[in-house]
C-alpha cells in the first residue's frame, strides 16, 4: 500500500487533541487522561519558575543515583540535558557531576573508537559540551577517532547505520558539533548521508513519512507491518520525540546558510506542526500518535522532546510563535502538574522500548535517566523563552 495514503488518510481533517489518523476505543483512559486543561495552562510561567523546576528535578535524579552511571545512550541524554541546565545557571554542581561522569567513563564510548552504532555515540554529545566548557583535547579524542573513522576511513560510501529513528539523536549532534569545532564539513557531509538514507525509501528504510512529517520507529512498523490492536498505524511518540530533539541540537551547532540545515529546519517544522494537531488537552502526547486508545494515558518521554522541538522551534521563528508557543506551555503545565512529584521524580515515563507496547504499564512512578535529561533540555529551551 502506498505509505502516503495510508498514513496521511485523515490527517488534514485532525483537530487538536484528536486522532491524527483516526481512531477506535478500545480501552477507558485513566482519568489523567481526559483532565481538561486549566485556566492559563497554554501560558509560559516565569523563567524563575521553570528554573525551580528543573533544579529540583536534577537535584532529585542527582541524590537518588550517587553512582554517576554507565556511558550508554540513556544515561548520556541525562547528562545532556544536565549540561544544559548548566549553561541556563552557572551551577558548577551540575558541571562537576557531569565531569565526573565522563572522567569515570574516560571520555570514552561504548564498544570503542570503531562502533558505527549511533547509540554508542551518543556520550559524544556531552563530551562536546564538556569541552566547550573546559577546553582539554582528551575530551574528544575517542569521539573524534570515531567519527573520522565513518567520515573518512571505513568505506565512506556506508550510509545504512542508522535504521532506527531513535538513531537521528544519538548520532546527529556529534557528527554537527564536531565538524563545527574543526571547521571541517566533511562531518557534516557524512551525517547529511546516514540521515538521508534513513529518511528516504529511495535505497533506505524510508522511516519519514512525506504525508504527514511523521516517522516510523524502523522498517517493522512501515505500511503492511505492526498495527495496533485496532488496526491503526504505530507512530511511536518517543521515537518522533527523539527525532525532534536530534534535529534541534543539530541546527544549534551547524552554520544557518548550509542547505541541508535548511532541510532539517523544514523536516523540523513539518514534525512540530504534525504533533501540535494531536497534543491531547492535558499537554501530553499518547503513547502512538496514530492511535490514542493504544495504551492511553499520559507519557512524559514522549512529551518533554515535543516540547524541547517545539520551544526551540518557536525561537528560531521557524513555527509561528502565537500559534506554538501555547503548545510548548500546555506541555510544561501538564508535565509539571501531572508527572512531576513533590519530591522532584518524575513519572509517567515510558522506560526503554521500541513501540508503544514496550515497558507498560506507564505509571505514576515510572521514571527513567533519558526522560529526566529531555524535561531539562525542554524547561532550558522554554527558559530562554519566558520572561
Amino acid at each position: 500500500m502506498d505509505r502516503r495514503h495510508f498514513l496521511g488518510t485523515g490527517a488534514a481533517l485532525a483537530t487538536a487533541g484528536a486522532p491524527l489518523l483516526g481512531g477506535v476505543a478500545r480501552a477507558a483512559a485513566p482519568r489523567t487522561a481526559t483532565r481538561p486543561a486549566s485556566a492559563g495552562a497554554d501560558a509560559l510561567p516565569s523563567r524563575a519558575d521553570i528554573t525551580a523546576v528543573l533544579r529540583k528535578v536534577a537535584d532529585r535524579w542527582i541524590a537518588a543515583h550517587p553512582d554517576t552511571g554507565d556511558n550508554l545512550w540513556a544515561n548520556a541524554t541525562f547528562y545532556s540535558g544536565l549540561m544544559a541546565l548548566y549553561r541556563l545557571t552557572r551551577d558548577a554542581r551540575y558541571l562537576d557531576r557531569a565531569r565526573s561522569w565522563a572522567e569515570s567513563r574516560a571520555y570514552g564510548l561504548n564498544g570503542g573508537t570503531t562502533t558505527r552504532d549511533a547509540d554508542n555515540q551518543c556520550a559524544g554529545q556531552v563530551y562536546l559540551d564538556l569541552y566547550e566548557a573546559e577546553p582539554d583535547p582528551a575530551k574528544l579524542t575517542a569521539i573524534e577517532t570515531c567519527l573520522h573513522r565513518m567520515t573518512a576511513v571505513d568505506p565512506v560510501d556506508k550510509n545504512d547505520d542508522w535504521w532506527w529513528d531513535d538513531a537521528l539523536h544519538m548520532g546527529m549532534p556529534p557528527f554537527a558539533g564536531l565538524g563545527a569545532l574543526r571547521g571541517d564539513p566533511a562531518y557534516w557531509t557524512k551525517l547529511h548521508s546516514l540521515y538521508t538514507h534513513t529518511k528516504s525509501a529511495e535505497g533506505g528504510p524510508g522511516l519519514l513519512d512525506p504525508a504527514t512529517g511523521l516517522w516510523y520507529r524502523d522498517k517493522n512498523f512501515l505500511p503492511g507491518g505492526i498495527l495496533s490492536p485496532s488496526g491503526k498505524p504505530v507512530v511511536w511518540s518517543r521515537g518522533n520525540g527523539w527525532v525532534a530533539a536530534g534535529h534541534v541540537k543539530t541546527l544549534k551547532a551547524l552554520p544557518a546558510d548550509r542547505s541541508d540545515a535548511a532541510e532539517y529546519r523544514d523536516t523540523l517544522k513539518r514534525l512540530i506542526d504534525a504533533v501540535a494537531r494531536v497534543q491531547r488537552a492535558d499537554g501530553f502526547w499518547n503513547v502512538n500518535l496514530a492511535d490514542p486508545e493504544h495504551f492511553p494515558g499520559p507519557e512524559t518521554s514522549g512529551t518533554v522532546f515535543f516540547a524541547y522541538g517545539t520551544a526551540y522551534a518557536v525561537a528560531a521563528g521557524l513555527v509561528d510563535r502565537a500559534a506554538r508557543l501555547p503548545v510548548a506551555a500546555r506541555a510544561w503545565n501538564g508535565l509539571v502538574a501531572t508527572a512531576v512529584h513533590p519530591d522532584g521524580t518524575l513519572g509517567y515515563v515510558q522506560k526503554v522500548g521500541d513501540r508503544p507496547d514496550s515497558s507498560q504499564p506507564v505509571t505514576y512512578d515510572s521514571t527513567a535517566d533519558f526522560a529526566v535529561g529531555g524535561f531539562l533540555l525542554a524547561g532550558t529551551e522554554l527558559a530562554g523563552l519566558a520572561s
